[in-house]
C-alpha cells in the first residue's frame, strides 16, 4: 500500500537526495509532490492530501512550525528536517517530535521511516505536532505542556505542575505539586537535556528541580515554598547558587 508523501525544503539538493533515497529504499512511500517554501508547502498539502510530510524547520518565508500553524487540519504525520546548530532542535526534543538531522545518511532516514511505520497509534504523531504548535504560542514557559508516552498512552503535564524529577537508573519519577507521581521510562539525562532551558536544574546525580517551586537556597539545600527541601551536591553548589540568582534576576 503506497503512502502519499510530500517533501518540503528550501534546498533543492536536499529535496533531490531525499526523493532519491525514498524511491530507492522505501518504495512504500510515494513522493507525490515537493515544495521549496512554506507557502508552496501549504498549497501542496491542501491539493495532494499527503499521509506523511518531510518538513524543513527553517525556510526563507516561514518556519516549519509557522507553516503547520497555517493549516487548519493536521491529518498527516510529520518528520522534521533540521540542521545541527539549531534553536529548533530544542523545540523538537521538548515536544518529542520525530526529526532528521541535515546532512542525513541512509541509515538515519531508514530509522525515521521505520519509526513512522511502527507508530501503531496513528494519532500520536499529530498530537505531538499540535502540542508543539500550542507550546509555540504559549507566552509563559511554565504554562507549556510536556507530552510523555506512558503505559496509559500519552501523558500531558504542564511544566508548572512538575515540582521535581527523581532519576532511578533507566526510569524517572515525576513528583507533581499536588503530591501525586508519574513514572516515565525516560532517564534523568533525557529530562535534563530537554528541560534545562525551561527553569529546571540538576542539583545532584538523581534530582532535577523546578525553579518555579523554590523559595531559597540555605544550608546547601533548595527549600520549596512548602518548607520541604532537597540537598544540593557539594560539586553543584556553586553553579546552583549562580543558576538560582540568575533566574530570580530575570523574573519580572
Amino acid at each position: 500500500m503506497s503512502i502519499k508523501t510530500v517533501l518540503i525544503d528550501d534546498n533543492p539538493f536536499i529535496l533531490e537526495v531525499l526523493k532519491d533515497h525514498l524511491q530507492t529504499n522505501h518504495q512504500q512511500l510515494t513522493v507525490v509532490g515537493t515544495a521549496s517554501n512554506g507557502k508552496d508547502g501549504i498549497e501542496k498539502i491542501k491539493a495532494l492530501q499527503p499521509e506523511l510530510i518531510f518538513l524543513d524547520v527553517e525556510m526563507p518565508d516561514m518556519t516549519g512550525f509557522e507553516m503547520l500553524n497555517a493549516i487548519s487540519k493536521i491529518d498527516f504525520k510529520t518528520i522534521f528536517i533540521t540542521s545541527h546548530s539549531h534553536y529548533a532542535i530544542k523545540a523538537i526534543r521538548f515536544n518529542a517530535l520525530d526529526y532528521l538531522l541535515k546532512p542525513f545518511n541512509t541509515q538515519e532516514l531508514k530509522n525515521a521511516v521505520k519509526r513512522f511505520s511502527n507508530q501503531n497509534n496513528g494519532s500520536e504523531n499529530q498530537e505531538k505536532v499540535k502540542n508543539a504548535l500550542s507550546n509555540q504560542k504559549t507566552k509563559h514557559v511554565k504554562d507549556q505542556t510536556l507530552l510523555l508516552p506512558s503505559h496509559l498512552g500519552m501523558l500531558r503535564l504542564k511544566l508548572k505542575s512538575i515540582k521535581y524529577i527523581e532519576g532511578d537508573r533507566n526510569y524517572s519519577k515525576l513528583i507533581l505539586h499536588n503530591g501525586s507521581q508519574e513514572l516515565s521510562s525516560k532517564n534523568l539525562g533525557y529530562f535534563e537535556e530537554i528541560l534545562m532551558d525551561f527553569g529546571f536544574f540538576r542539583c545532584h546525580r538523581s534530582v532535577l528541580i523546578n525553579h518555579h517551586f523554590i523559595e531559597k537556597i540555605e544550608n546547601q539545600s533548595f527549600f520549596f515554598h512548602d518548607g520541604n527541601f532537597i540537598e544540593i551536591s557539594r560539586r553543584k553548589l556553586k553553579s546552583a547558587k549562580a543558576w538560582f540568582a540568575n533566574l530570580n534576576k530575570h523574573q519580572h
